[in-house]
């Protein structure tokens, strides 16, 4: 493909040099990665300046370069105004702009992306839509699974990812959509024909430094005209300004107000979630979701919320929701053949983690044990508020490492105790991980309900900036064995 081809639908050009015709065969933006014939876009960043490393990604292979500054390198170079934006149109030009062959939905908010797009995967499936996920979960399509290192991936990924699903014939395209990425203008010139909006509450201040700002960049998600179609959860206190300038038709979702989609007569187990959707025009329908939680009928009225947008029929929703069992990561009960339940979940913030425990303290018969951390390098502010929420609803909590990256995790731990000290309630502190969770199971007894909180689905650790094999379902299953070793017993296999 000739650079100006990349170039017709990029509203960001100020003025270019050099032969415009050169042909391109690969697009990066890391100086380091071997091309041939590539374009290399110089982003600056926050710690270091792409345009510094031009000269190693010509050396690499690259014949081009975007920049936000000319570089005194003999190769064409195209001068935009938003490097990143620029970024993400050439990228999708680069692919064929395969989002437009595929119905694309959105999901943002604080909590409830994950779940929403799985279950709306479902309902897709049920529908007869081939139907793919993007997410903080990977790339899923039918029973292929591909990591992904964000949970919206940077543009040059995502729109590989985006090529990979149309040509398998995918119909619908599920993403999550993070306030990061729509900082960072990853999905600029992207259309999706529903956005969906789950809530907003603490996270991410590190990046955003203040509530206002992190609410301001989901907005922007609505109000930019990226979402032709919205749901918005009526019940989020957010949710009113959020409804303010949008030109887009809406519909909301809730339990608690008014809503044009709203569920009632709910009942939580510990085995799953019965409770009727209705709609002004449309009889109510009766579901069982075999998750539980109240946050699962939140995420179940999202889902069904985008489907009716989407045209899809209540009885494909009733079917898609009722057949999901279990989402990576999502209070997680795994399989220990154990008196005691161990239950995985991501939950990494104050308003995750108090939905988390309240949830499964309804159907705790004994003690309420609560492992976990908060992760370094991020916002610090909700490390003693996490402390406090653990004390105040737990039996027991044990604080230990999340992903501390570069951060002294002793430091870590010291400001989750000054929010668990005031509480007066019992915990402990065992910075190592995997040595938490083993006390964890050692002294767990009938009844009791272990909930390894944080994790989630991801299979490492970052440790000084490293990532280290960390996967809590094979530590669970290693550590019983090791305790029915002990006593002579023949350990099952957690799942």
């Amino acid at each position: 493909m000739k650079l100006r081809e990349l170039l017709t639908e990029l509203p960001y050009v100020i003025s270019t040099r050099g032969d415009m015709d050169t042909e391109i065969r690969e697009i990066t933006s890391s100086s380091r990665d071997r091309t041939e014939r590539g374009l290399f876009f110089c982003i600056v960043g926050a710690r270091f300046d792409a345009h510094d490393y031009a000269p190693e990604a010509i050396g690499n292979g690259c014949v081009a370069l975007i920049v936000e500054r000319y570089v005194a390198l003999d190769v064409p170079q195209v001068l935009v105004s938003n490097g990143r934006a620029a970024m993400a149109r050439i990228a999708a030009a680069f692919y064929g702009n395969p989002s437009r062959e595929m119905r694309m939905i959105g999901i943002t908010g604080t909590k409830g992306k994950t779940t929403t797009t799985y279950l709306l995967k479902s309902i897709c499936e049920k529908a007869g839509l081939k139907c793919g996920i993007i997410g903080s979960t990977g790339t899923v399509v039918e029973d292929q699974h591909l990591d992904s290192k964000l949970t919206t991936p940077d543009p040059i990924d995502l729109q590989k990812m985006l090529r990979m699903m149309a040509d398998e014939g995918v119909k619908v395209c599920c993403m999550e959509v993070s306030a990061h990425a729509i900082d960072m203008n990853r999905l600029d010139g992207m259309s999706f024909e529903v956005g969906c909006y789950t809530n907003l509450s603490q996270d991410h201040l590190d990046y955003f430094y203040t509530m206002e700002r992190y609410f301001e960049t989901k907005k922007l998600f609505f109000t930019s005209g990226m979402a032709r179609n919205a749901a918005i959860n009526a019940d989020d206190e957010t949710s009113e300004k959020l409804k303010e300038g949008l030109k887009q038709p809406f519909i909301t979702y809730g339990i608690c107000v008014d809503a044009d989609v709203f569920a009632r007569d709910i009942e939580i187990t510990e085995e799953g979630v019965r409770f009727k959707v209705g709609m002004n025009g449309m009889d109510e329908i009766g579901i069982y979701m075999h998750m539980t939680g109240m946050f699962n009928v939140y995420n179940a009225l999202a889902a069904c919320s985008c489907a009716l947008i989407m045209g899809i029929a209540p009885e494909k929703i009733k079917e898609g929701l009722e057949a999901v069992t279990r989402v990576p990561g999502r209070i997680e009960v795994l399989q220990t053949g154990t008196p005691y339940k161990v239950i995985l979940d991501y939950s990494h913030s104050p308003d995750a983690l108090e939905n988390i425990l309240k949830t499964v303290r309804q159907f705790t018969r004994n003690r309420l044990i609560a492992v976990f951390g908060c992760g370094g390098d991020r916002d610090k502010g909700k490390r003693p508020m996490m402390g406090e929420i653990g004390g105040r609803l737990a039996d027991h909590c044990i604080l230990t490492s999340d992903n501390p990256r570069t951060e002294n995790p002793l430091v870590i731990l010291a400001a989750i105790e000054k929010g668990i000290k005031p509480t007066g309630k019992s915990y402990e502190v065992i910075e190592n991980r995997r040595e938490a969770i083993r006390k964890a199971l050692r002294m767990a007894e009938d009844g009791d309900i272990i909930v390894l909180a944080g994790k989630g689905h991801e299979t490492y650790q970052e440790i000084m900036g490293i990532k280290r094999p960390f996967d809590e379902k094979v530590i669970v299953s290693e550590l019983l064995t090791e305790m029915r070793e002990e006593k002579g017993n023949v350990p099952p296999t957690v799942k």
